[in-house]
């Protein structure tokens, strides 16, 4: 007669129904916490300790990860955003070379914004249900404006007080062509901005126009297609490592 032995090493702490019933909830809400989850294994009758939920979730393919911040977009921002996209895949690295990306960043001075994790699975973390909608310069710290091309970078600017189209304008027509001479463009560069009011204010199209700058069109809420932002990125690492 053949008798089953035991499994070999300790008992698993956590059922299979367990499991499923925690993926479950998982998939249910990508940002629910390992705290949260405890309860609910608790109501099932399973108490655990959350190491021993975060295994089991591993298990499933699912890891905590702070949810990476991307614009609110709306499907008409999408189609922009690829109607762009498009226009420009094919762009000689020429052209390319002329662009001076620009843009105004917020520096937190005292700490970073605060952080929201979600569970995903590797090579997800871009996916519309794994990113945290953000808004533009929201809190306080210092404010900055910048530009740069694929020469360098150009002039840093620290922005005082309000920024509104005359500020604005004060600030391209003190550093915009100075930077565009300092990285040898020519005059015949293209200039990079976003949709800021400011800088579609009256004033600024007519400092533009009068100074013969030609203004890349972009597409509304798309920060992300900057590469600036991964200036402004080192940035503040550098700063908030000391």
């Amino acid at each position: 007669m053949t008798r089953t032995l035991p499994r070999a090493g300790r008992p698993a702490k956590l059922s299979y129904r367990g499991r499923r019933a925690l993926v479950r909830e998982v998939k249910k809400n990508l940002k629910i916490t390992v705290a949260e989850l405890q309860r609910c294994s608790r109501e099932m009758g399973e108490s655990c300790r959350k190491s021993t939920i975060t295994a089991a979730l591993h298990q499933s393919g699912l890891y905590g990860r702070v949810a990476r911040r991307k614009p609110l977009l709306s499907a008409r921002h999408m189609k922009a955003r690829m109607e762009f996209a498009k226009k420009h895949l094919k762009d000689s690295k020429m052209v390319r070379n002329k662009i001076l990306w620009s843009d105004e960043t917020k520096i937190e001075l005292f700490g970073l914004n605060s952080k929201r994790y979600v569970w995903r699975k590797p090579g997800t973390a871009h996916h519309l249900s794994n990113t945290v909608p953000t808004v533009k310069h929201g809190g306080g710290g210092i404010m900055l404006w910048g530009c740069f091309s694929a020469a360098g970078t150009g002039r840093l600017v620290a922005i005082e007080g309000k920024m509104n189209a005359a500020k604005y304008r004060d600030i391209l027509d003190k550093n915009l062509l100075q930077s565009a001479q300092n990285l040898r463009l020519g005059r015949r560069f293209t200039f990079q901005q976003d949709n800021d009011p400011k800088h579609t204010a009256k004033i600024t199209k007519e400092w533009l126009h009068n100074n013969s700058v030609t203004v890349l069109e972009w597409p509304s809420r798309s920060p992300d297609l900057n590469p600036i932002e991964h200036l402004w990125r080192d940035l503040k690492m550098a700063v908030h490592q000391h």
